[in-house]
């Protein structure tokens, strides 16, 4: 069975979908060849006015189940995703353009994992019983939030959907779910395993749309919560929006991160990492390493290697198992990644290898590697999200570190020695969220995932993303009279 791209309808709201052609045309573009392959509409106000009711109501149903019973929903939905791996990643890949070799092992996969991570917290998630002077006592209970907002991002659409979604329903929430316009389809797949797994109609919704269809999800009073994950400078807006109604949040935003490499590391492993850190997904990944700092000793030997791996890259038809480097996801993407290379090039960057189009029908640019990077350069200091890696050299600790923190950004950084007390002493000092020792771009659900500084606002995956999807309420119990002075 293979899903097709066309979907039933344009939105997945209580419980089945949902047409309105008085919305916006969107076309959704396979980024491989650049046909359209599917054609939805943004949601109107009423759509977005039926999903948000539709989500409080089935919230309150949702949070009189006991924890157990939210979990065996997640879980089987979970199972459902596992078995219908090569159908959604297949999806993903017309979707993304991203190779299937890929999805079908990052993407649903990752998605199944959140679901069964936090499928298995929910019935775990008790208060706590505290004794106080006098015989009084008192109690805190973890509660849901209520209706929550998601808001993905294009690169890992079903991975997001379920890192939102998890953890919220877990809670007792309900979600809606705004995907990326230019990646609308898996999503509603993920709509469709919820409701299947028992989740009841409305729990889960899906409208599309842009800005217009985000912004006032995002300023309803019925909303409790919003996530986002997306660019700095769409999650300064959307935190400004959501701080004026008092909302929770949780913002995973971009990344300029820094890898180093250090002098005595392997460097067969190290350019493993840089690979990871730069190309999977065409270089469309937040956390990417895109600032690789290579101790001056071991420049010439890493550029060396780097150049001769990334020339075996396979690039052919995403839906070939034996491609491994894909197109960008759109037109759009792709000419500012070209605009950067262009850049890099006035700055006096050195280009490897790469940085031009590839002839071909569709997004298609080859992977790209500058070196002789400073770090005043546009290349070091913006988020590109695209296939080029910026090579900078480096001599001592001190200095690398001090260079590695001097970004707006801090999601991510990633170290490679032999020298673990090194190791564990450098990141230390880096200022990101999500680090590396000796690897690169490794996101199990078990461990925290979000940044500092511009890059973001709480943390998805692991116990941490329960609280930010729940708020606790504490009861004093007074066993004796009540005193007052008058």
């Amino acid at each position: 069975m293979t899903y097709p791209t066309q979907p039933e309808a344009s939105h997945f709201v209580n419980g089945r979908y949902l047409e309105d052609t008085a919305g916006a045309a969107m076309e959704v573009i396979y980024p491989a060849t650049g046909e359209v392959i599917a054609t939805l509409h943004e949601a109107t106000p009423d759509v977005i006015e039926q999903a948000l009711t539709g989500a409080q109501a089935a919230q309150a149903e949702w949070a009189r189940l006991s924890g157990m019973e939210r979990g065996r929903v997640l879980r089987r939905a979970a199972d459902i995703m596992r078995a219908r791996n090569r159908e959604l990643s297949v999806l993903e890949t017309r979707d993304t353009g991203k190779p299937l070799q890929e999805t079908l092992v990052a993407d649903a996969t990752s998605g199944a994992d959140a679901l069964e991570y936090f499928g298995g917290l929910a019935g775990s998630l008790t208060g706590e019983h505290v004794m106080l002077p006098g015989g009084d006592w008192g109690y805190a209970i973890r509660e849901p939030l209520g209706v929550c907002v998601g808001l993905g991002a294009w690169n890992y659409p079903t991975q997001i959907a379920c890192w939102k979604a998890a953890p919220a329903l877990a809670c007792g929430n309900a979600m809606v779910f705004k995907p990326s316009e230019t990646t609308p389809l898996s999503a509603l797949k993920l709509a469709e395993i919820l409701l299947e797994a028992g989740a009841p109609a409305g729990l889960f919704n899906v409208v599309q749309g842009a800005g217009d269809v985000g912004g006032p999800l995002v300023t309803d009073a019925r909303v409790a919560k919003v996530s986002l994950t997306g660019s700095a400078a769409t999650g300064r807006k959307v935190y400004a929006a959501a701080a004026a109604g008092m909302k929770h949040v949780t913002m995973e935003l971009g990344g300029k991160s820094p890898l180093i490499v250090f002098d005595d590391a392997s460097i067969e492993d190290a350019v493993s990492g840089a690979i990871l850190g730069n190309f999977y997904s065409s270089g469309q990944v937040c956390s990417n390493g895109t600032r690789v700092f290579v101790h001056r000793s071991v420049a010439p030997k890493f550029l060396e290697r780097l150049s001769a791996r990334v020339a075996n890259a396979v690039i052919g038809d995403p839906l070939d198992e034996a491609t491994n480097f894909g197109p960008m996801v759109s037109e759009a993407q792709l000419r500012i990644v070209l605009g950067y290379i262009e850049k890099g090039v006035a700055d006096g960057a050195r280009l490897v290898c790469g940085g031009r189009r590839i002839d071909r029908p569709g997004a298609w640019i080859e992977p790209t590697v500058f070196a002789d990077v400073r770090d005043d350069m546009t290349i070091a200091r913006e988020e590109i999200f695209g296939p080029v890696l910026s090579v900078l050299e480096f001599d001592d600790e001190d200095e690398v570190i001090a260079r590695a923190n001097a970004s707006e950004y801090g999601l991510s950084a990633g170290v490679y020695t032999r020298d673990l007390q090194r190791g564990h002493r450098v990141i230390g000092r880096l200022r990101a969220g999500s680090c590396f020792i000796n690897s690169y771009n490794d996101a199990p659900v078990e461990l925290p995932f979000g940044g500092v500084k511009a890059s973001g606002v709480g943390r998805e995956n692991s116990k941490a993303a329960i609280a930010h999807y729940s708020q606790l309420k504490s009861v004093y119990v007074r066993m004796g009279e009540t005193e007052a002075p008058f």
